[in-house]
């Protein structure tokens, strides 16, 4: 597995996450059972990025990852997000107290922000983040969702923690954020966590160089995220709902493709 710097901090994340978006929501029996082994799989496979939420499932995804790594609370590396409901003080100090007990943890290593909300002012949300960083609840502070503006404007009203993170959707199918999201955040030292980087499962094979996919060894989904890598400050956190899907994700990044394979597939799309 690679690894990459967070933000501008000495922290080090696998550079394949896993998403937990619609996992959790089945109570028991299989399903369940193999979800939490397909989150212990990439584990083993060298992956410590698990990102989830207090949205996901209603609380359920982060129940999910307290119950797969319940005895391996220091391999992994969590991350959850704040709604944006839950944007004022008290209630981001709020959020996160339940999110730590659905976590079962004492600490949180990258909060994020979901949502921007335009009518909670971003200087009284961030406030509530440094708290937390000062009590110990959380390691680092991160935004999902926002633009070059609103990252700038959380930047500023962080006066004693730094922002190392911004999550947004980013894969072939949509490259909206190259033209000034992902610029920005290499000048700036943040990391971009892509979400949804396999297209929402709408993996476009058609259009994908077969020559590259059979000269590399590369199902659609592995050749779509080693691409959505390719940049130094960008990791990926594709959903994993499968042993076996953890599997393939994980394995995407064991070789890099050539500059030119890099083009030639930015062209295609």
């Amino acid at each position: 597995m690679e690894y990459r710097r967070l933000g501008r901090t000495g922290e080090k994340v696998s550079t394949i996450g896993m998403g937990t978006w619609e996992i959790g929501n089945v109570r028991e029996g299989r399903g369940r059972e193999e979800q939490i082994l397909a989150l212990r799989r990439g584990v083993e496979l060298g992956i410590n990025l698990i990102d989830t939420a207090e949205m996901y499932g209603d609380g359920k995804a982060e129940q999910l990852v307290s119950e797969a790594f319940r005895d391996q609370r220091e391999s992994v590396f969590i991350a959850s997000k704040v709604s944006p409901g839950h944007l004022h003080h008290d209630d981001v100090l709020a959020a996160c107290e339940r999110s730590l007990q659905r976590l079962g943890t004492r600490y949180i290593d990258l909060y994020q922000v979901h949502w921007p909300n335009p009518r909670i002012p971003i200087r009284e949300t961030m406030g509530a983040m440094e708290k937390l960083v000062n009590d110990s609840k959380v390691r680092y502070v991160g935004v999902s969702n926002f633009s070059v503006e609103e990252t700038r404007a959380a930047q500023n009203s962080l006066s004693r923690s730094e922002l190392v993170s911004n999550q947004v959707e980013y894969s072939l199918t949509n490259r909206s954020i190259e033209s000034d999201l992902l610029p920005f955040c290499r000048k700036e030292g943040l990391t971009v966590i892509a979400y949804s980087p396999l297209a929402r499962g709408h993996i476009p094979s058609s259009g994908l160089p077969r020559s590259i996919l059979e000269k590399h060894h590369m199902s659609p989904a592995q050749l779509m995220l080693n691409w959505v890598t390719r940049h130094d400050n960008v990791v990926a956190i594709p959903k994993a709902a499968k042993p076996s899907h953890a599997e393939e994700n994980a394995n995407s990044i064991s070789s890099r493709l050539s500059e030119d394979d890099y083009s030639q597939i930015s062209r295609a799309f």
